[in-house]
């Protein structure tokens, strides 16, 4: 069994809500406070694991991309 588990947080509280909002149909948030959370990856095979971890990070490294897109724009 392998276990993965990822703390994200961000500057602004509206950036790491849209950080967590972007894993919602994948996985379940466990906030940690206001600019904070957690997720957690269980898998039985490594390959399965970095599979799923590729997913999440992607999903995480285009919202961000977006997020400072906005942030110089507006």
């Amino acid at each position: 069994m392998w276990q993965l588990t990822l703390e994200i947080s961000s500057e602004s509280t509206t950036d790491t809500k849209a950080l967590a909002a972007c894993l919602a149909t994948d996985c379940d948030a466990n906030w940690l406070g206001d600019n904070q959370f957690q997720i957690s990856l269980t898998e039985q095979n490594a390959k399965d694991m970095r599979a799923m971890w590729n997913t999440r990070l992607r999903g995480l490294i285009a919202t961000d991309s977006v997020l400072k897109v906005f942030g110089k724009h507006s």
